[in-house]
């Protein structure tokens, strides 16, 4: 998730930069959804995207290195290697089911490490940490930079205003329903995939603290630029139990996802 870093960690920013405020009809990045409405669809429905050049290219970037990492995929068509552009979403998402396979989580989380670390030219964390110290005016700028850049992963998002140690900032990003989510319907790939990397990858690798709060009640997230994110077993997110009726790897006689405990 860091096609952010990418963008930001090679380039100086000016020195006057003023974020720009969002207008009345709020800057929400559409990501080639395919609904009528323009907006992701109800909880229990599929959202439909169509992905341009761009939305494949990130794919096949990320599941290509996330490849060498993944158990051997079971259905025979998938076991050819693809070629540029021939990945999807779905293929994305089973490719990080696979990357899970016989991993425990903190396995799991090592895997999305390095994969970042090596999409990133050499000495990236240590330029990203010159170029964007933890200030407010870094952690806005970066929220900013979510909404575009991470919206082939997440779908739709805007940037919001939250409280951070004390201070209203505009260093939060609302995703109104997350793709990745969506597609996985599971717990443990949202946390161990998606939620605990990204937030350890900016906190530390790059000293911008970052928490994301996912809702697994609409499938929404929040992304918190500036707040430190808390231990696992004092995060909410560690006792949330399986989307019984949608994840395929789902544990329904278990109060708490099996992904989050291993």
């Amino acid at each position: 998730m860091v096609v952010l870093s990418l963008q930001v960690a090679q380039f100086r920013p000016p020195l006057h930069f003023t974020l720009p405020r969002r207008p009345s009809s709020g800057n929400v990045i559409r990501c080639g959804i395919a609904e009528p409405s323009g907006e992701p669809a109800p909880l229990g429905q599929k959202t439909l995207y169509n992905d341009g050049f761009f939305e494949k290219v990130f794919m096949t970037l990320f599941a290509r290195k996330m490849e060498k990492f993944a158990a051997p995929a079971r259905d025979v068509t998938e076991t050819k290697k693809k070629g540029w552009l021939e990945y999807d979403y779905e293929s994305f998402v089973d490719v990080s089911k696979r990357v899970m396979q016989g991993r425990s989580r903190i396995q799991q989380q090592q895997v999305v490490r390095e994969v970042l670390l090596s999409m990133l030219p050499p000495g990236a964390p240590a330029q990203f940490r010159k170029l964007f110290p933890p200030t407010k005016w870094a952690e806005e700028f970066n929220a900013a930079l979510t909404v575009p850049f991470f919206h082939w992963l997440v779908g739709p998002s805007e940037v919001v205003e939250v409280e951070v140690n004390g201070e209203k900032q505009r260093s939060g990003v609302h995703i109104k329903k997350c793709r990745y989510l969506e597609n996985s319907g599971c717990v443990g790939m949202c946390v161990n995939m998606c939620k605990i990397p990204t937030q350890d990858f900016f906190t530390n690798e790059f000293g911008l603290p970052l928490t994301m709060i996912p809702n697994f009640e609409d499938m929404s997230c929040e992304m918190v630029y500036g707040q430190v994110p808390p231990p696992l077993k004092e995060d909410p997110v560690s006792k949330q139990p399986c989307f019984a009726d949608i994840c395929s790897m789902a544990n329904p006689s278990s109060s708490v996802c099996p992904k989050l405990q291993a």
